[in-house]
Formats: C-alpha cells, sequence, structure tokens
C-alpha cells in the first residue's frame, strides 16, 4: 500500500515541502497531527477550500489526525497572500457565524467523531493577547527585512500594505506554535500562496521551543492556462447551495475544457489512479464522459449523493429535451413586472449575463434562446403572462439553461 505523501505527489497535490524525507517519513512512521487553517472571509466555504479538504481526507484516511483551524482570531485582520488590496473588515458576529458555517461544511468531508479530527479557533488565544507582551515575546523573533522578501508582502508594496495585515504573518505563527504546544502538532498544510505563513511559524517553534515542525503546500487549482479555477459569472464556485445550486455546481465540472478534466479527477476526487491512468489516453467524447464523472463525483461529496444524482439528471434531462424540474430558477415579483419586460433585464436578474452589453453580445452571436426558440433581436421582450404561467426557459450558449418565472 503507497504512503499517503506517495499518494499526494502521485495525485499532483503537493506543491512544496520543507523537509521532503523526513515528512515523508514521519507520515510513514507516526500517527501525525497536522492543520490546516480557514480564516472566515465569507459565510460559505469555495471549492479552492475544497482542494484542501480532500487533502485531509486522504491524510486522516491514512490515519492522520487533522485539525481544522477556523480564523475567528485571524478574521479580523485578514491574510494579505494573493490580495491587491485590504480586505473588508468584519464584526465578530460575522466572524462568529462564518466560522459556524465553516465546522458545517468541513464536517460533509472530514470525520470529527470519536476525536478522529479536532476544529479549533484561533480566538481563544489571540483575542486576550497583550500586545506590548506579543511583540516583545513573538515579534523579536522576526525579521522585517526578511518579511519583506515574502511573496504575500513584495506584491503589495507598490499598491501599499497596512502595518495590521503585516501582523498577519506573525499571528499564523503563532497558531502554528500555539498547536504545536497544546495539540502536539508538528505538521501545517496550506495552499502554495501560504509558503511564506508556513515557514514563519516553523522558525517560530524552532526559536521558542526548539522544536523542529515540517510545512508542506500543495497544489492552487487553476485551469492549463494557469488561470484560477472556481470563478463563474456569478462569482466564486460557493459550497453553500443557497449560494451556488448543486446543478450550477455540478454544470461547471460538467463544462471544464478537455485540458483540464483529468487533472480535476486527480486533485479533487477519490477515484483510483489505475482508473484516471486510463483515462489520460481518453480522448473526444470520452473525455466528455470523463466530465460526467468528475462533475458527479465532486458534487456527491459537496452536496450529498441525491443531490448529485438530480443534478446529472437535470442536465442530461436538458441535453436530451426532456423536463428539467431541478432546473436552476429565478422567481420575481409579478407586481414589479411591466406587461412587457425587456429580456436582457430578465437575464441580467437571473444573473446569466453580468451586464447588458454581454447580452447584446451574446444575441447578436445566436447564443440566447427562449423555450427553444433563437432569439436575434438584442430589444426583445417577454409578456407577464408567459412568465406568470409556467415561466421560460432560457439557455445560454450551448449548455447553461436558466427558468425565469414571476409568481
Amino acid at each position: 500500500m503507497p504512503s499517503v505523501f506517495d499518494t499526494l505527489k502521485e495525485r499532483g497535490l503537493i506543491a512544496q515541502t520543507t523537509h521532503e524525507e523526513e515528512i515523508k517519513k514521519l507520515l510513514d512512521e507516526e500517527k501525525v497531527t497536522f492543520y490546516i487553517g480557514f480564516d472566515p472571509t465569507a459565510d460559505s466555504l469555495h471549492v479552492g477550500h475544497f482542494l484542501q479538504m480532500v487533502v485531509m481526507k486522504h491524510m486522516q484516511d491514512a490515519g492522520h489526525t487533522p485539525i481544522a483551524l477556523v480564523g475567528g482570531g485571524t478574521g479580523h485582520i485578514g491574510d494579505p497572500s494573493g490580495r491587491t488590496d485590504m480586505r473588508s473588515m468584519m464584526t465578530t458576529e460575522t466572524i462568529n457565524h462564518n466560522c459556524e458555517k465553516f465546522k458545517e461544511q468541513l464536517s460533509r468531508i472530514i470525520d470529527f467523531s470519536d476525536g478522529k479530527a479536532i476544529m479549533v479557533n484561533n480566538a481563544d488565544w489571540l483575542l486576550d493577547l497583550n500586545y506590548v507582551e506579543f511583540i516583545r515575546d513573538i515579534g523579536s523573533c522576526f525579521s522585517v527585512n526578511k518579511m519583506l522578501t515574502a511573496e504575500c508582502f513584495k506584491q503589495r508594496l507598490e499598491k501599499g500594505l497596512s502595518f495590521l495585515e503585516f501582523n498577519y504573518m506573525l499571528m499564523q505563527s503563532y497558531d502554528f506554535l500555539m498547536l504545536s504546544r497544546n495539540y502536539n502538532c508538528k505538521l501545517e498544510l496550506g495552499g502554495d500562496d501560504q509558503w511564506s505563513n508556513i515557514l514563519g511559524g516553523i522558525d517560530l517553534c524552532r526559536r521558542k521551543d526548539q522544536k523542529q515542525v515540517y510545512g508542506m503546500t500543495f497544489t492552487l487549482l487553476t485551469t492549463s492556462e494557469g488561470k484560477k479555477m472556481g470563478k463563474t459569472a456569478k462569482g466564486a464556485l460557493w459550497l453553500d447551495a443557497e449560494k451556488c445550486s448543486p446543478y450550477d455546481f455540478y454544470q461547471y465540472f460538467r463544462n471544464v475544457d478537455d485540458a483540464d478534466v483529468v487533472k480535476c479527477i486527480k486533485l479533487l476526487t477519490f477515484i483510483p489512479m489505475d482508473e484516471v491512468r486510463k483515462m489520460e489516453t481518453w480522448e473526444g467524447q470520452q473525455l466528455n464522459e470523463a466530465k460526467r464523472i468528475l462533475a458527479y463525483e465532486v458534487t456527491k461529496m459537496v452536496h450529498g449523493e441525491e443531490e448529485a444524482k438530480k443534478a446529472q439528471s437535470t442536465a442530461e434531462g436538458l441535453f436530451s429535451g426532456g423536463n428539467a424540474e431541478n432546473m436552476p430558477s429565478t422567481e420575481l415579483s409579478a407586481s414589479d413586472l411591466a406587461d412587457e419586460t425587456p429580456l436582457l433585464e430578465l437575464m441580467l436578474a437571473a444573473k446569466l449575463i453580468p451586464s447588458k452589453g454581454e447580452g447584446r453580445r451574446l444575441i447578436t452571436q445566436g447564443g440566447v434562446s427562449v423555450n427553444d426558440e433563437k432569439v436575434s433581436d438584442p430589444n426583445a421582450t417577454i409578456s407577464k403572462d408567459m412568465l406568470s404561467g409556467d415561466g421560460i426557459i432560457v439557455k445560454k450558449g450551448k449548455k447553461v439553461y436558466h427558468k425565469i418565472l414571476a409568481k
């Protein structure tokens, strides 16, 4: 049986390690407690976090103990990594609410029963810190010159980096120190954009406790062109069904580029690598089947088997001309509608287009149909009667279907 390190490496999940051979030996010989941090910047995790959850499950299935650290403390500051501007400040109530939502979503993938995984909130040690004591004790271990060479800070220096955000690395490093002391945590995992912060924590544990701990980052979810995956016309690909329906979630992966489908199967599913290697030879129609497998497997993990089956049958029903009761829909108030409403306004309300200009372009290029009839006039209108009955089905492009109705 391959080691979990070899499994992660074979699937392309590992980006960087601090001590590769030592980490591999540690994971082979011990039951290791490790952690991944999740800052509550929204009330839902997104597909980028899902990749981290998959790594946690690989590790847990191999007998290691995950700590899911929610950032009830660091969320008050915000990680500058990967940002071109400062994050908006959140209230304590918002942060606590978001942390609770994270617990619910993480529990779909990670088993927290009987101590198999631990949920910890860094508010427990960060919010009551005495600032002067913290700066004397922890700040003295950090070189400003060295911090300024970190990628997460370098890219912000030209546009401005607040001193508030500059503290973030100290706080994340302090998290590792506290988890090492309180839970014998030996390994921090995170996206590759967290490399500098992880190195800070490892160095702090060495300086304060003369203890060797380790770090490992994993691949960011990007397309073959290097663009970040998980962005849709409606925003991020959220794991919350209220923010992104299971159907839309399924369709995102059903429509990934041919060049990305096998990579996504490696990174985001638990399909055995023997099967994945066969898929690497697939072409044409076979790649469509690979996309179908990918979409179903990922949707099943995030939303459950029932919702995955519904999303799959809805998609296949649409493509075969059948009924689609689970199709994503937008309900409008009949009292707010005129007798005739421009189609572009309806598409905007349904978030099918980001702007009327984009809608006009789509219609002009033949990319929009209403109830299976191609729309050629960008100024087309829809009657209130049509919307108040069964509603209309708008098709955008080849694969996006959306019902719009008035109540």
